[in-house]
């Protein structure tokens, strides 16, 4: 008896899952065709099965699908991701911008615009640096979300604004769904720089002889070759490490982009696709970055963006070069 009521239970636990998931698809799917509802005649049956297909055939993951169809309808609408607004994903809910960590997601934001830079794209209106007391990050704003202009130094509520990622490096993009709201206070900027010393212990996944998108704007790093937002794209080349220092107490994820990659690695962007080219195997960069950089002491300092360091200034100090010897005496600081 006890078995068979258990083997009931088991069975009701998975018709509930089952029953959960299918009901979070439907979700997704309404939303979806809400964001599309003003643009093309879709039926939420018809998202709903794309996503099914997505998620059940092929185990892709739930957010991951969504992207993917909300990809394929942009592409059938002839739309850019930024017309849509709001990113269906719950609302624009109101963040410090040292909290940023998530690409395209969907925030509000009061900032202080600390700074603005020359524009070097005909499709950019504005760009700059926007701050509060958590830090800084950048912003931009495009030319044909015919937006108000911002004066530098002035304090701004923006709304509806979405994130983006480079070298782990977060901005946000103002668009047409932006909302601006210029508020009569000031706000003290905070510094978000960060040092750190210790042993480069690990070369992480991502890490050598990149491929980033070419479209304008967008420095996504291709995955098999597409871009999550424009697709199967001919990919520009990079060059970075994304590393692990330990200082003896914590372990700290670090960003070296492609100059200082350079500089530490003793290695050009040329010659790590001559590299790649002669290996027929991109994968060849980063284990020769490996093999010249782990268990090496480094100091590093620059701002924190989410859960990475980024090294704006690398210095390399005297220390052991075998990594065990190193993970040892970086321990025992």
């Amino acid at each position: 008896m006890y078995e068979r009521d258990q083997g009931a239970n088991v069975s009701h636990r998975k018709q509930s899952g089952d029953e959960k998931a299918m009901s979070d698809l439907r979700e997704h799917a309404e939303d979806i065709h809400e964001q599309f509802s003003d643009h093309l005649e879709i039926d939420v049956d018809d998202v709903e099965s794309r996503l099914s297909n997505l998620v059940d055939e092929y185990r892709v993951p739930v957010d991951e699908a969504r992207r993917s169809v909300t990809n394929h309808y942009l592409d059938e609408a002839g739309l850019e991701r930024d017309a849509l607004g709001g990113g269906g994903g719950g609302g624009s809910e109101l963040i410090a911008v040292g909290d940023i960590d998530e690409d395209e997601a969907w925030h509000t934001v009061e900032a202080k615009l600390v700074d603005l830079w020359e524009p070097r794209s005909d499709s950019i209106a504005q760009v700059g640096l926007l701050g509060d007391e958590s830090g800084t990050i950048k912003f931009v704003k495009w030319a044909e979300s015919d937006l108000q202009e911002l004066k530098e130094g002035a304090v701004y509520r923006l709304g509806n604004v979405v994130t983006d990622e480079y070298e782990g490096r977060f901005s946000v993009k103002l668009n047409s769904t932006t909302t601006i709201e210029e508020l009569d206070e000031d706000i003290e900027v905070g510094d978000d720089a960060e040092e750190i010393e210790g042993a480069l212990v690990d070369i992480q996944s991502g890490s050598g002889l990149i491929k980033r998108c070419p479209e304008e704007d967008c420095t996504r790093v291709l995955q098999n070759g597409r871009c999550n937002e424009h697709g199967e794209v001919e990919g520009e080349f990079d060059l970075r490490i994304k590393g692990v220092i330990d200082d003896g107490l914590d372990a700290h994820e670090v960003i070296f982009n492609q100059e200082a990659t350079e500089d530490v690695a003793d290695i050009t962007l040329e010659e790590a696709q001559e590299m790649a080219m002669d290996a027929l195997d991109t994968e060849v960069v980063a284990d020769e970055i490996a093999d010249a950089l782990l268990g090496k002491y480094y100091r590093v300092a620059g701002p924190v963006f989410g859960r990475y360091v980024l090294a704006d200034e690398v210095e390399e100090l005297a220390g052991p070069t075998d990594v065990e010897d190193t993970l040892i005496k970086a321990r025992s600081i």
